[in-house]
């Protein structure tokens, strides 16, 4: 198996564990920290991630300049980026750490809502992230490398212990009397340990090097020109995941923080289900690109790509319509209702989008990042604004339709962009995209919704549901849904899976 299938069912081994850890810690950690610091928890932790944009993009840049000098085998080439992109690190990690003492004097004028006790809980956890963000960026550059060399087996493996390692010690800290601020040194540990042991294997297995040939203004003139996009690009990622928080943190109460939160954690489990495919091919975009593919094989490739992503989602998106309400109820109580909404609202917003994964990767490897970044700024920025307004009034329902129907008109200005500029045939992508999955997906929700009647509202009640629900999706997808290649996808897998767990 290549190290591109094995990335890809690593990447869903590591979402699995992640959901399914996630799902499972989530009411936990919320009984134990309470609502109230829950929020803070997550408020501050959006703040910081906020900070993280200062990355500038160089990590997505790393991974598309070691795949391009890979493919023209120029190791000195190579060589001398990865030193002058460390340096750029350096300085990057030193402003992070000026900017991080200066917010760290407005904390009390901002989180208004939020008493002594929870403001004093917020600084603490504010200045340990800001530490784990100074060197967790250019840490991150190791794991650009691996990627960059289609290595993705050693980085989610080591991802994958971390998860599992994680769960257990937070467990066992909480059990112990532990609070917001003890977990948030726990992922600072473990994020060190993972930066060491990635250095160790890009230094010792790949043989990678770092040494600065001749350092050209120019050079990194060039870096940046392409990162700039990416990093503006990260501002729109910001205003669709944490703006919202920041919004709601000077004009709602912790509660209402947690309520928020939850609903984009839904959120953005279903969004990690697709990444998980399209994440692992910007090298092999970058190599399409160089070698000059024309746009109906950059075309197929979405196709291949988007049909896997949507059958993933269709099942995730019809599962949460029909029992959502009811899980979230069981999982972390009644009051959480409304994140149920934000929940499908998203995935309802991000199913497209996500399919169309894949044009993120051309882009970023034909260095067309421009329009993209600024579309989605600007309509990202006017969503977030519209939030502002409306969660004066609604709360966190308000702040993310705000954010969705900027999200909404971005999208539809890009497929646009995709057909015209990129040559992407999108009328063949839908065509094929829905061939036989979208009917056989109504067919499962109109079977589903008569499942949803089975009386009772326990997990055993739900676990039937679910447990049905996937047997007709499954049984129906595979034998109609699907075409000839997938169903040899399907079977090459599990022989692959089989063998692996017989050895």
């Amino acid at each position: 198996m290549s190290q591109i299938k094995k990335g890809a069912v690593l990447n869903y081994v590591t979402i699995f564990l992640t959901n399914v850890i996630g799902i499972l810690l989530t009411p936990f950690i919320i009984r134990k920290l309470g609502d109230a610091e829950y929020g803070v928890y997550v408020a501050i932790g959006a703040v910081v991630g906020t900070i993280s944009v200062l990355d500038f993009g160089l990590n997505n840049t790393i991974v598309r300049f070691v795949a391009k000098y890979k493919a023209e085998k120029d190791k000195k080439g190579e060589e001398n980026f990865l030193a002058t992109t460390m340096l750029i690190y350096f300085f990057i990690s030193l402003f992070v750490l000026l900017f991080g003492f200066f917010f760290y004097g407005q904390i009390d004028g901002y989180f208004d809502k939020m008493n002594a006790d929870q403001l004093q809980i917020a600084k603490t956890i504010f200045i340990i992230l800001i530490f784990n963000l100074s060197i967790s960026l250019p840490g991150g550059a190791f794991t650009g490398i691996c990627l960059g060399y289609e290595q993705f087996v050693f980085p989610k493996a080591i991802n994958i212990i971390r998860y599992l390692l994680r769960a257990i010690i937070l467990v066992a800290i909480l059990l112990l009397g532990g609070k917001a601020i003890a977990l948030v040194i726990l992922d600072t540990i473990f994020n060190i340990l993972i930066i060491i042991s990635t250095m160790t294997f890009v230094f010792k297995k790949l043989k990678v090097k770092f040494k600065l040939h001749k350092f050209s203004s120019v050079f990194v003139k060039q870096i940046f020109s392409y990162s700039v996009w990416i990093f503006i690009y990260g501002l729109v990622a910001q205003f669709q995941w944490r703006a919202g928080h920041i919004v709601l943190g000077g004009i709602s109460f912790p509660e209402v923080l947690a309520i928020y939160a939850v609903g984009l954690m839904l959120g953005s489990y279903y969004g990690a289900f697709s990444s998980a495919i399209t994440g692992v091919f910007l090298p092999r975009a970058t190599q399409m690109t160089v070698s000059e593919a024309t746009p109906e094989e950059l075309t197929n490739m979405m196709i291949k790509i988007g049909r896997i992503s949507f059958i993933v989602l269709i099942y995730i998106l019809g599962a949460f319509i029909l029992y959502g309400k009811q899980f979230v109820f069981l999982w972390v109580g009644e009051t959480y209702h409304d994140a149920w909404v934000i929940g499908l609202m998203i995935m309802l917003a991000y199913t497209i989008p996500l399919v169309q994964g894949f044009t993120g990767s051309i882009i970023e490897a034909q260095n067309k990042v421009a329009f993209k970044s600024i579309v989605y700024l600007i309509f990202m920025s006017l969503g977030t604004l519209l939030g502002y307004f409306l969660a004066k009034r609604f709360g966190a329902l308000g702040m993310i339709s705000g954010s969705i129907c900027g999200w909404v008109i971005a999208q539809n200005i890009m497929n646009i962009y995709y057909y015209r500029v990129l040559k992407l045939n999108l009328f063949r992508f839908f065509k094929e995209l829905f061939y036989k999955t979208l009917p056989i997906q109504l067919i499962v929700m109109v079977l589903g919704y008569f499942i949803n009647l089975f009386p009772g509202d326990g997990w055993l009640n739900f676990g039937l549901k679910s447990i049905c629900y996937t047997l007709i999706f499954a049984t129906l997808m595979y034998y109609f849904g699907i075409i000839h290649s997938e169903k040899l996808l399907v079977k090459n897998t599990i022989n692959n899976l089989s063998k692996s767990i017989k050895k």
